[in-house]
C-alpha cells in the first residue's frame, strides 16, 4: 500500500503543539462533542474510446474508493483550535495495461497499476469569532482554484486560508497554496499550468499560489464574487461572478450565471505569453420539474484559459468531457434537467446538454477548429429503506472535434455517504 503522510513543516508541528496543549479537561469537551465522522464510498466504473488517431485506442477501470473525513470540534477560550483528518484509499477492482490512465488509479512507468493506493491529510485549524485559519490538507471550491473530485478520490493541496464571515453576508478569503496531490496519486507535487492542445509555450511549474477574495449576498436571491489569484511566475488572475435567482411563482423562477476571468503572464512569465479573457454565463427557466438553460462563453485575448492542472477550470461549459477554452474559442450551450419528483419519483433527476464551439485557433497552425459534446445523465438517490441515500448514476457523453481525438464515454457511479457520529 501506497501511503503519503501530508502534514509537514514547523508551522504545522507548532499548530498541533497549541492544539495539544490546548485541550484542558473543560476544552476536551467541546473539542470531542463538536466532532463529526463520515465515511464516504464511492464505487466508479469509466470507460473512454477514442474513435481515431494512433495511440491507446480506449481507457477502462473500475476502482472503489473511501474516504474517511474526521472534524474536531474547538477547545473552548476566545481563540479555539482543533485538528482535522482526511483518510483515503483506492482499491482497484479492474484495470491493465493498455487500458490505464483514466485518473482512476495511479500508472507506472510500465503502464501497470496497483492493487491500491491511499494517503492520510491532516488540517490543523482555529477559530476566533467568525473567523477560521486552516493549515494542512484543503479541497478549494473556488473560482481561481476548483479541486477536481470526480474520480476514485478527491484532487487535494496543501497550504493555509483564512476565511472569515464576521460581516453578515460577507465572506472574506485568503491563502496560498503551496503543493498539490492529484487525483490518481499519492505524494505531493509542484503546482503546474494546464497546457491541455499546447494553450501555452510550456506546462510551468510553480512554488506557490496565492489567493484571496470576497463574497456577498446584496440580497437573498442576489450575490455577488470576486477572486484575485496569482501563479508565482507563471499567472495573475482576477474573477467577478454574479449569481441571481428570480422566482416568478410557487413552481417557476429565471436564474443567471455570470462570469469573467482575466488572465495576464505574471514576474518571469515562466509559460510564456498569457493573455486571456473568458466572459461566460447561463440562464436558465424552471417550471415545475423541467429546467431549460442556455449558456454562451467566448474566449477574448492571444491565448486560452489558464488554470491549474489537474483542477477544473471554473466555466459555464466545462463539462464532463471538454472545456471550450482554447483561444478565440466561442462557445455555447443548450440543456434541459428534469427532476422526477415532480411526478411523484423523489430522487430520480435526468440531465442532458449540447455543447458547440467554433473558431478555436490551432497551436502550430492557422487554420481555425470546431468541436462539439453531447452529455447524458441519470442520478437516482434512493429515499427511504436499509439502502436510504446510496446514489447510483450514469454518465454518457459523446466528444467530436476537428483538432483533438474524438472520444465516447460512459461512467458508472454508485456512493454513500455514512455518518458515523
Amino acid at each position: 500500500m501506497l501511503t503519503a503522510v501530508r502534514f509537514s513543516g514547523l508551522p504545522a508541528r507548532l499548530a498541533l503543539a497549541v492544539t495539544t496543549a490546548s485541550l484542558t479537561p473543560l476544552a476536551q469537551a467541546a473539542f470531542i462533542e463538536d466532532s463529526s465522522a463520515t465515511l464516504q464510498a464511492r464505487n466508479i466504473y469509466f470507460n473512454r474510446d477514442f474513435r481515431e488517431d494512433a495511440g491507446q485506442s480506449k481507457r477502462e477501470e473500475w476502482t472503489q474508493g473511501f474516504i474517511l473525513d474526521v472534524r474536531s470540534g474547538f477547545t473552548d477560550g476566545s481563540v479555539g483550535f482543533g485538528l482535522d483528518a482526511l483518510g483515503m484509499l483506492g482499491i482497484k477492482l479492474d484495470s491493465g495495461r493498455g487500458r490505464s490512465g483514466t485518473d482512476l488509479l495511479p500508472v507506472h512507468d510500465d503502464g501497470g497499476t496497483p492493487d491500491d493506493f491511499s494517503r492520510l491529510g491532516l488540517t490543523a485549524k482555529a477559530r476566533f469569532a467568525e473567523t477560521e485559519l486552516r493549515y494542512g490538507t484543503h479541497i478549494p471550491e473556488m473560482p481561481v482554484a476548483m479541486a477536481s473530485d470526480s474520480r476514485t478520490l478527491p484532487q487535494v493541496f496543501e497550504g493555509a486560508s483564512l476565511v472569515s464571515q464576521d460581516v453578515e453576508g460577507l465572506t472574506l478569503t485568503g491563502g496560498r497554496l503551496d503543493q498539490v496531490i492529484d487525483r490518481a496519486s499519492t505524494g505531493g507535487q509542484d503546482l503546474q499550468l494546464n497546457n491541455k492542445n499546447n494553450r501555452f509555450a510550456s506546462a510551468a511549474e510553480a512554488d506557490h499560489l496565492s489567493f484571496a477574495g470576497a463574497d456577498y449576498a446584496f440580497a437573498e436571491n442576489l450575490s455577488g464574487r470576486y477572486y484575485f489569484a496569482e501563479l508565482d511566475d507563471v499567472y495573475r488572475q482576477h474573477f467577478f461572478g454574479l449569481l441571481a435567482v428570480r422566482p416568478l411563482g410557487e413552481h417557476s423562477a429565471l436564474s443567471a450565471d455570470l462570469r469573467l476571468m482575466v488572465s495576464d503572464d505574471s514576474g518571469a512569465a515562466n509559460a510564456g505569453r498569457i493573455d486571456n479573457q473568458a466572459w461566460n454565463g447561463m440562464l436558465g427557466y424552471r417550471l415545475g420539474g423541467h429546467k431549460v438553460s442556455v449558456a454562451y462563453q467566448r474566449m477574448s485575448g492571444d491565448t486560452g484559459y489558464a488554470y491549474l492542472d489537474g483542477s477544473d477550470p471554473f466555466l459555464v461549459n466545462f463539462v464532463q468531457i471538454n472545456d471550450f477554452a482554447n483561444a478565440d474559442e466561442r462557445s455555447w450551450q443548450v440543456r434541459y434537467d428534469y427532476n422526477f419528483a415532480a411526478i411523484g419519483i423523489p430522487g430520480l433527476t435526468f440531465l442532458t446538454r449540447y455543447i458547440s464551439g467554433d473558431d478555436a485557433r490551432i497551436a502550430g497552425s492557422d487554420a481555425r477548429g470546431s468541436e462539439w459534446e453531447r452529455d447524458l445523465e441519470l442520478k437516482y438517490v434512493v429515499q427511504s429503506g436499509p439502502l436510504k441515500n446510496v446514489a447510483l448514476r450514469m454518465r454518457n457523453a459523446m466528444f467530436r472535434s476537428d483538432f483533438a481525438r474524438d472520444a465516447d464515454e460512459n461512467r458508472l457511479i454508485v456512493s454513500y455517504s455514512l455518518p458515523i457520529w
